[in-house]
């Protein structure tokens, strides 16, 4: 489950690349079109669930659903956004590879909070993630970015929204059920977006079979199909596997970049892919020594 998803998110961002440069639809109006019906079909899908009571209970509990509010804006539209943004500005490659880098700034955060000194695995990540990000933006050459500045700058914002949305819902999950929480989450996070560009008055879109199927494409397997198979996989699994095996996706995203839309991709780029992916497993690894530490001091 975790690897299709993972794989179904790395391809689709390739594909939100072909139809933002190639097909010339706005980041607006993607992000807008993929929350609003993502939205809508997890809710229905609550609707005929064992969480359907709580689909309509969520929006009167006061505290809770404001915090929704800041969710859905700060989180699933923020993500989705700066993504996107750095996918038009960039490529899909090193946009997913700058996102996730969002481990490494959550892992950061946590150590700050909590007033610690960063285990070797976390420095480990640290260092794994800035070099990898290095020799990502410069191809192995201090002087020259190999993408643009604006797409380093939305893709390393969607590594900070990627950390928050991790963080934040934890007790909305818990205590409405994951489709109620990120149905609402992408529907209000597509009506907050739609006040404040009105996609809907964007032009120059190229309506193919091509751009119809990918857009289907993005809204049903790229998000649906995807965040479904991810949550419904943490029954199975822990959430450190997840983690690691979800790191197929920034790699899926590099090799249909470099087969599908021929982005160049030289070593350097490779080995800066390598080092960011090589953050989920030092950051997994951490996470694992610290649950067994935590068995056996209590038995």
């Amino acid at each position: 489950m975790v690897l299709v998803a993972s794989l179904l998110w790395g391809v689709s961002g390739t594909v939100a690349q072909s139809l933002l440069q190639h097909y010339h639809f706005t980041t607006d109006w993607l992000v807008a079109a993929r929350l609003l019906l993502s939205g809508a079909m997890l809710l229905l899908l609550s609707l005929v669930g064992d969480n359907r009571q709580n689909v309509w209970k969520i929006l009167r509990s006061g505290a809770d659903f404001g915090k929704l509010v800041i969710f859905a804006l700060f989180g699933l539209l923020a993500v989705q956004y700066t993504y996107f943004a750095s996918i038009e500005l960039g490529n899909a490659a090193t946009a997913t590879l700058l996102q996730y880098l969002g481990p490494v700034f959550l892992t950061g955060y946590l150590v700050a909070r909590n007033r610690q000194l960063p285990s070797v695995a976390q420095m480990l990540a640290l260092f794994l993630a800035l070099l990898g990000t290095f020799l990502l933006i410069t191809n192995g050459n201090p002087g020259n970015l190999s993408i643009s500045t604006g797409a380093v700058l939305w893709g390393l914002a969607s590594a900070i929204a990627l950390a928050f949305y991790t963080l934040y819902p934890k007790k909305l999950l818990e205590r409405w059920g994951a489709t109620v929480v990120l149905g609402w989450g992408m529907l209000i996070g597509g009506i907050g977006l739609c006040l404040l560009s009105q996609p809907w008055q964007a032009t120059g879109q190229i309506w193919a079979v091509q751009s119809v199927l990918a857009v289907a494409f993005l809204v049903l397997f790229g998000t649906l199909i995807a965040f479904y198979l991810y949550l419904d996989s943490l029954r199975f699994i822990l959430p450190s596997e997840t983690s690691v095996l979800a790191s197929a996706e920034p790699l899926s995203a590099v090799v249909a970049t470099v087969v599908w839309l021929h982005v160049p991709f030289g070593l350097f780029e490779w080995l800066g892919a390598f080092c960011i992916v090589g953050t989920v497993f030092a950051l997994a690894n951490h996470k694992e020594k610290k649950a067994e530490l935590a068995r056996e001091q209590h038995i």
